[in-house]
């Protein structure tokens, strides 16, 4: 049961062929057997779960009528409210916090009679590409234990990869989403800017953060888009447009249309990878398609960018985490002594950023640093819209490497630069996909990224489709690590 997709999961409950109820308990039993080793969950709630199992098979047998999600489990990033449910951000600093109130695609979620199964680990406050600086614990690749599964999703992204969900949530503020999913060989996908609303979401950089989803093929992404992504009234940056209605004309996607791929920004990729990349290209040609080449080069600058302008967003926006209304002691009338001894809650990376952040806000250097990088962002944005009148779709690999090994001291660049492939759609506010591609000579992951003009999310998905429909069988659950 726990290979089927979400969408086989819903119609089989639909059909009465499996209980909501004996859904919820295979993956529960799933993840109680094999977690310990892969670490993907923080919390698993199985009590709601299964009582939420159990009133939707009553209101099945009542014949009323069901949510899109209907006997799907789903976990939840560490960043996401759920009301009366702990939310720690994998931070030590809200280890005690209750969600008092819902975000918006928990409600959405819920209402669709989806099944929450738990919150899932992260990068401490998003901030990391390995999940490695989570304050609880360490989460390791499905593919191979001894790899690390990416970040800051990374627990979204392995508990997908080890069937211990059908669909998860993560975020995506620098290629969160997309960078797990490419090392778990798994699909992730970051909607456009305001199409899936923030409301809810504990911010890292709020310019750039993307909720989205992670699943096993890209039918399961779009049936998540067609519940989460709708316009909302509590998010002012939540875009007007009509809800996503999934995927159309998917296999003819291609024909006839032009693919822009960067090559010059692709000259540091090791030769396997590469390779891969190019077979991949193929798969596109035999649709139909033509590659093009186009110029990339001032994405040479969206690094430093990302770290400016989201290592200033970040310190802004965990500035509330005082101690005084979030966090440990909770009381009104702390002194600046007691304050400041709260900073042991923080973890090294963390405290990193903020400086950072704090630095480049510092009003004798915000014009040396903050008010330059915003204006380059803006010749980002204007370059890929011109991009885009030149070719329909963009396509490159999602990240440099496969999947590094588990607790390698990365230095904070080497880091950064796990993301130097996906920091571009977040920068512009692109939708973005990526889908598995291939595996390398020692069998870890890559994934293929494809990114589209803002609101044309349905054209990403649908290129995706295509995509997947033609390497089918090229990843299987059988290449997996042994204990799957």
């Amino acid at each position: 049961m726990h290979t089927l997709t979400a969408v086989e999961l819903h119609n089989r409950f639909l059909k009465g062929e499996l209980s909501a109820y004996s859904i919820v308990r295979c993956f529960l039993e799933r993840i109680e057997k094999y977690d310990e080793g892969v670490g993907a969950f923080l919390e698993v709630f199985a009590k709601k779960a299964i009582l939420q199992a159990k009133l939707l098979d009553e209101k099945k047998m009542s014949g009323q009528s069901l949510g899109k999600l209907a006997g799907i489990p789903i976990a939840f990033k560490d960043n996401l409210h759920i009301k009366g449910q702990r939310l720690t951000c994998a931070s030590k600093f809200l280890e005690n916090y209750i969600a008092p109130f819902d975000a918006t695609v928990t409600e959405l979620i819920e209402q669709a009679d989806g099944i929450i199964l738990g919150r899932t680990n992260m990068d401490e406050f998003a901030m990391g590409a390995s999940t490695e600086t989570s304050a609880f614990k360490k989460t390791y690749n499905p593919w191979d234990l001894k790899c690390s599964p990416g970040g800051s999703s990374g627990g979204a992204a392995a508990a997908v990869a080890a069937c211990f969900a059908p669909i998860a949530l993560g975020s995506d503020t620098g290629g969160s989403i997309r960078q797990p999913s490419a090392f778990c060989g798994v699909i992730g996908f970051k909607p456009s800017y305001g199409r899936v609303s923030r409301y809810g979401l504990i911010p890292l950089a709020s310019s750039f953060d993307h909720i989205g989803p992670i699943a096993n093929n890209v039918e399961d992404i779009s049936l998540m888009m067609e519940v989460i992504g709708r316009h909302c009234k509590k998010d002012p940056t939540s875009l007007k447009i009509p809800p996503h209605e999934g995927m159309k004309n998917s296999v003819s996607i291609f024909k006839g249309k032009k693919i822009g791929v960067p090559w010059h920004f692709l000259e540091g990729l090791d030769a396997e990878n590469k390779q891969i990349f190019i077979d991949s290209i193929k798969v596109l040609t035999d649709y139909g398609a033509k590659i093009i080449d186009i110029d990339f080069s001032i994405l040479k600058y969206s690094m430093a960018l990302y770290c400016i302008l989201a290592f200033a967003e970040a310190s802004t926006n965990l500035a509330r985490f005082d101690g005084g209304f979030y966090g440990p002691g909770n009381d009104y009338a702390l002194s600046f002594e007691k304050l400041c001894s709260h900073s042991e809650k923080y973890g090294y990376e963390v405290k990193r950023r903020i400086l950072l952040g704090m630095y480049a806000l510092f009003f004798n250097d915000t014009h040396h640093y903050y008010d330059k990088a915003l204006k380059v962002r803006t010749l980002i944005v204007e370059h890929f819209k011109k991009i885009f009148t030149e070719c329909f779709l963009i396509v490159m690999p999602t990240t440099p490497t496969a999947a590094f090994d588990a607790e390698t001291v990365l230095n904070p660049l080497e880091m950064a630069f796990a993301d130097i492939y996906t920091i571009g759609a977040n920068l512009a506010g692109l939708p973005a996909v990526s889908v598995p591609s291939g595996l390398t000579a020692n069998n870890k992951p890559l994934g293929f990224q494809i990114m589209g003009p803002i609101k044309e999310d349905a054209s990403v998905l649908c290129a995706a489709y295509a995509f997947e429909t033609a390497i089918k069988g090229k990843i299987s659950f059988s290449q997996m690590a042994q204990f799957l």
